[in-house]
């Protein structure tokens, strides 16, 4: 196809744009329902306005002590750390070589485990259950351990990471943990428990806002939040003007070619109604039957027919006599001027 390449990077253009709009429309509506939702500790007065508001509100921010309901998680390296969620992953450190011949640090994710146990938000007597924590928008979790183990590669490793374009440097592992007694705000909807009596529960909003399990304040949030919606509007800008420069430039060829045609096509008709005319003036008025087209039955004979060798038409009527031979319906495959003398 003529724009192929502009076709793909158009399409490219078009899934980039699309991706990171939609991230800066739900950055966007986040901060909306973040910037008028109402903070309050867990305590009796949160009880009570649960009470008040038929046992459920739909969007609010909850502060309170993060606190097991059982036995906690106990950290791999640091033994007296305790904590109720606890994500491990293991990551790889290699030098890759791109396409372009060049070698470049790349980190890749060999392995993530999360290892989760119920917990609650306390204050005083008082507890807020917090439900499917994994499926938060933003969960911030504390760095227990984070070790950087380097390989130091032997000949035969230099050969094959020279073969294959990739040399190992290191096994990065990392542990994470929300800590027992740490203060979190969980952002989301607040309910009565169903099944534990006088337990209020934090879970994802079933009206589809975000939920946040987060470390920082709510004007820290909403900055965060502000910065990656800035940064998805900017990439929108670009992949929008990248798009509409690539968009203006197939329409400007296509514009180019298509009067490129235009232009030739007419050129061709007008040479074509020249050479008619001039033809005309040439041509004998006073000819025998045997000389005259088979197809007009006025102009003389001057196109030979190919492979059969008939001179039959004329040349005004060759343009439409392309299948077979009006003599002897040979499949034609060549035309060619012939003169009668």
């Amino acid at each position: 196809m003529e724009f192929l390449g502009e076709i793909l990077t158009f399409g490219i253009d078009t899934v980039i744009f699309a991706i990171c709009l939609r991230q800066y429309i739900h950055c966007r509506n986040a901060i909306k329902a973040i910037q008028n939702v109402e903070l309050h500790d867990v305590g009796a007065d949160l009880e009570n306005l649960v009470n008040n508001t038929h046992n459920k509100i739909d969007y609010i921010a909850v502060r309170g002590l993060v606190k097991p309901l059982g036995e906690p998680l106990q950290s791999i390296d640091k033994k007296n750390v305790l904590g109720v969620i606890q994500k491990l992953s293991v990551k790889e450190h290699v030098i890759a070589r791109t396409s372009a011949g060049f070698w470049s640090d790349q980190k890749r994710t060999m392995q993530k485990v999360y290892n989760v146990v119920p917990f609650a938000l306390k204050n005083g007597f008082y507890y807020a259950e917090v439900i499917d924590p994994l499926s938060a928008n933003i969960l911030d979790l504390d760095v227990i351990s984070n070790h950087y183990e380097p390989i130091v590669p032997t000949i035969f490793d230099h050969l094959w990471g020279f073969l294959t374009g990739i040399r190992q440097r290191g096994l990065q592992t990392t542990e994470k943990m929300l800590r027992v007694d740490s203060v979190i705000t969980v952002i989301g909807e607040l309910s009565k428990s169903e099944t534990k009596s006088g337990m209020l529960t934090l879970q994802p909003p079933l009206n589809g806002s975000p939920f946040y399990i987060t470390s920082m304040s709510i004007t820290a949030l909403i900055r965060k939040i502000d910065d990656h919606r800035r940064m998805y509007r900017l990439v929108c800008i670009i992949c929008g003007a990248v798009g509409l420069l690539i968009g203006g430039t197939v329409i400007r060829r296509y514009w180019k070619d298509k009067e490129r045609k235009r232009t030739a096509e007419e050129l061709r008709r007008n040479l074509e109604t020249s050479r008619r005319e001039r033809r005309q003036r040439v041509r004998d008025a006073d000819l025998r039957a045997d000389q005259m087209c088979v197809i007009c039955n006025t102009n003389a004979r001057e196109i030979i027919l190919l492979p059969c060798g008939h001179v039959c038409i004329c040349e005004d009527c060759s343009s439409s006599i392309n299948d077979n031979c009006p003599i002897c319906r040979t499949r034609i495959t060549q035309k060619a001027a012939a003169y009668i003398i």
